[in-house]
């Protein structure tokens, strides 16, 4: 039972080649990007001559540092690449 509870919580992160703690300072990382591109396109909805390219260039970053991680870059379909 212990093992099966513990693999909730580690299968993931390694998936991606993470230990749990390492992953979730990652994904605390990756949360307060977000934040940072949510509040500039915030900012941007309302000034437009503010913040004018810095969300999509959070959200392209993010992209990039999470493209290539572990099974998931494999099971991403291909036209999502055109997308970013």
């Amino acid at each position: 039972m212990t093992t099966r509870l513990a693999s909730l919580f580690t299968s993931h992160p390694a998936k991606v080649g993470e230990t749990y703690f390492s992953h979730m300072a990652f994904a605390a990382w990756f949360c307060s990007r977000l934040s940072m591109a949510a509040g500039a396109a915030f900012v941007h909805a309302f000034l437009p001559f503010l913040f004018e390219t810095t969300a999509s260039r959070i959200v392209r970053e993010l992209y990039e540092r999470t493209n290539n991680r572990g099974t998931h870059a494999v099971k991403e379909p291909a036209a999502l690449m055109d997308r970013a």
